[in-house]
């Protein structure tokens, strides 16, 4: 019997790609493919796949938002998330998040395949070297409240938007800032949040 298989990525030239080396796969069929999170969600929703493998970053909603949702719709469906986006705190998040597995996108097909079966087992899979990293790299020293606050203003907003944003007042968040600054040895929020983001925090 056939592993069936859901694809979401937003890069339609990877996701076809993809679709297309998989169905080489005799034990493998590509049920469903979406370029957007949402969409997939309710695709798995319908087609009860038997693993999805699914972006970390697109548009409308991202891998691990699509995992988390998945957790509660529909926990019995295994997820891989394949990504360029290997820093260290990616990992944490997305295998907090419920995910099976973390994969680079730089994998062959072939190898990604065989990690769909290990998933489809019942195993965690994630890239050695990914793992290796993060292990190096230690946890983020941001509490949860923290690295919200820092994405909330990593765009460069004022601090009177990014507070009205976090539903604080301008004086917590710039007291929440500082003390990130501090913790990442950072002269300011700006450097701060591409040190985060760097590391995957963000």
């Amino acid at each position: 019997m056939s592993i069936r298989v859901l694809l979401a990525d937003d890069e339609k030239l990877i996701l076809g790609a993809l679709s297309a080396l998989l169905a080489t796969e005799d034990d493998l069929e590509v049920v469903g493919e979406t370029a957007g999170g949402v969409q997939a969600v309710e695709m798995a929703k319908n087609l009860l796949p038997d693993v999805c493998v699914l972006d970390l970053s697109m548009p409308d909603r991202g891998g691990i938002s699509v995992v988390r949702d998945l957790q509660v719709a529909q926990p019995s469906i295994p997820c891989v998330i394949v990504t360029s986006h290997t820093a260290p705190g990616y990992l944490a998040s997305v295998m907090a998040a419920g995910a099976r597995g973390f994969v680079p996108k730089t994998t062959p097909a072939r190898e990604l395949a065989a990690i769909i079966r290990t998933v489809h087992r019942g195993a965690r899979y994630i890239d050695p070297v990914v793992a290796a990293d993060a292990i190096a790299a230690g946890d983020s020293p941001l509490t949860r409240r923290e690295a919200d606050i820092l994405a909330l203003s990593a765009d460069g907003a004022p601090i009177d938007m990014v507070a009205q944003r976090a539903a604080l007042s301008s004086g917590t968040v710039r007291n929440y800032l500082s003390k990130i600054a501090g913790k990442l040895k950072s002269a300011n929020r700006h450097e701060a949040a591409y040190v985060a983001r760097r590391q995957g925090w963000i």
